[in-house]
């Protein structure tokens, strides 16, 4: 369950590199137009400063409990003084930044009205850091790397990753290997370092690949599904997740298929920082022990939580728990036919399938990734306990119907799951009406029971293959011969 990797942060020790801003908002009222020229008049009456950039990241990795070291050099000024008191208040260990007297610290100031940005404004250092500065961080970066149990690079090319430091970080890594995350403009410069995943977002990823075809947001996914070979040989990563806005993120391992995770749309044009979030998110969960598609989907989950906050903020260990909860996806069917026919109204297409799901596996995780791509919205028919002990025999399921409906409502891909207990769907297919019922295994379109249904209800029947040698079967019974004396 993607919870107890949630619960494993807060024993997880994180060191944050990278440039430290303040995002500075001003809000006001606009309601009138300048004499001078055609702009609005701004009547400020408040001011929010809070951590951006890397920083963001450190105070998010906080949030959702981890220990945090943060690096990075930013200058004496007020600005300096604001952001790192900031960091502190929210429990950040700062003692690892540069002050540095001749260098000014990057501030992001946005001028809001009617919760709109007008204006904004750039300031700061933005050169490499060097000498005595340069010579100070890298030292702290060794000592605090050698504590930590995960190391996020957030880096926005304004000059705190140089050449040397990153050269630094690439001989820790070789050294004693930690969970390294990178979150940077040039990815490039990291493929040498022994990265554990990188994080570009669609705009990084063309420039990584040298592609300038931009395309529309409808069509990014099916060009980014063509970069897997070519994002991870360039960024030298084990994992990497292309972060493609409201279409979610497509994320590749080697040796493994991509995996897709999915966002909850919201209109919120305010939110900044989601891409920080996202990677804090990711780097403990990597930490914690979750393997790649759970640690994809909390950071995806993380992410949306900050999107429905607005404003560059955090996301909450708390918050993000009760985020994951099954309460808001499981239904039972009255419920699920009156948020069907809703949906239905907003033009959305219905996907469901069915099965006992008792423990998850890749295989599981990967069709359902699958099938939640042929539509819009995906539906789980989730059989009860009584009807898998019909279906499996008196010793399944292993794991109960609320703890089988938890761990399936963590996947961003399931958007519904619905519990029945009659041994076939049917009652479920003839009430729901899918667009479209998948199903998958060594089923063919003759021998699947319920596809004459679907059909005559206008619906599309689709057969995807599981992976080979995954299934809970097989599972349960490697373990049983694992462990033969527990009588499993």
């Amino acid at each position: 369950m993607l919870s107890e990797h949630l619960d494993g942060f807060s024993r997880l020790r994180v060191v944050v590199i990278g440039e430290a801003m303040l995002d500075s908002y001003l809000y006001g009222s606009a309601d009138r137009l300048c004499r001078e020229a055609p702009v609005p008049i701004v009547a400020l009456h408040g001011r929010q400063d809070v951590p951006g950039g890397a920083a963001n990241a450190a105070e998010n990795a906080r949030a959702l409990g981890a220990t945090v070291e943060f690096l990075s050099v930013v200058g004496t000024d007020t600005e300096g003084d604001i952001l790192l008191r900031a960091l502190e208040e929210a429990g950040v260990d700062t003692s690892g930044v540069v002050r540095a007297p001749l260098r000014e610290t990057l501030v992001k100031q946005r001028v809001m009205a009617a919760s709109q940005i007008l204006l904004r404004l750039d300031r700061g250092t933005e050169s490499g850091v060097t000498g005595a500065d340069e010579a100070e961080l890298i030292v702290r970066l060794r000592a605090a790397f050698r504590r930590a149990d995960a190391v996020i690079v957030s880096d926005y090319g304004y000059g705190i990753l140089t050449p040397r430091l990153i050269a630094a970080l690439a001989e820790e890594q070789a050294r004693a290997p930690r969970v390294l995350v990178a979150d940077a403009k040039e990815l490039g410069r990291y493929r040498e370092v022994g990265v554990t995943a990188a994080k570009p977002n669609y705009g990084e990823a063309l420039r990584l690949l040298h592609d300038h075809a931009l395309h529309s947001a409808e069509e990014r996914l099916a060009q980014a599904a063509g970069w897997e070979e070519a994002v991870l040989e360039r960024t030298g990563a084990r994992i990497v997740a292309v972060t493609l806005d409201v279409e979610g993120a497509l994320v590749f391992e080697r040796g493994q298929p991509a995996y897709r995770t999915f966002t909850q749309p919201h209109s919120n044009a305010n939110a900044t920082g989601a891409g920080d979030t996202f990677v804090s998110a990711l780097a403990l969960a990597l930490a914690a022990g979750a393997d790649t598609p759970a640690a994809a989907d909390l950071a995806s989950a993380a992410a949306t939580v900050v999107v429905h906050r607005g404003g560059t903020t955090v996301c909450p260990a708390a918050e993000l728990h009760d985020f994951l909860t099954a309460e808001n996806k499981v239904l039972d069917t009255g419920a699920l036919l009156t948020r069907a026919a809703a949906l239905r109204e907003q033009g959305r297409r219905l996907v469901f399938t069915n099965g006992c799901f008792d423990l998850l596996h890749r295989g599981h995780i990967t069709y359902l990734n699958q099938a939640k791509a042929l539509g819009d919205v995906l539906v789980v028919g989730l059989n009860d306990d009584a009807s898998v002990r019909r279906l499996k025999g008196t010793s399944r399921p292993i794991n109960p119907t609320e703890d089988r409906a938890q761990v399936l409502a963590a996947l961003s891909c399931v958007d519904l799951i619905v519990p029945f207990t009659e041994d076939t769907p049917a009652r479920l297919i003839e009430a729901l009406r899918p667009d479209v019922y998948v199903k998958g295994g060594d089923y063919t379109r003759e021998t699947l029971p319920e596809a004459p249904l679907v059909e005559s209800l206008g619906g599309e029947v689709r057969l995807l293959p599981y992976l080979d040698d995954r299934s809970t079967t097989g599972i349960i019974e490697r373990v049983r011969r694992a462990y033969p004396q527990t009588g499993t």
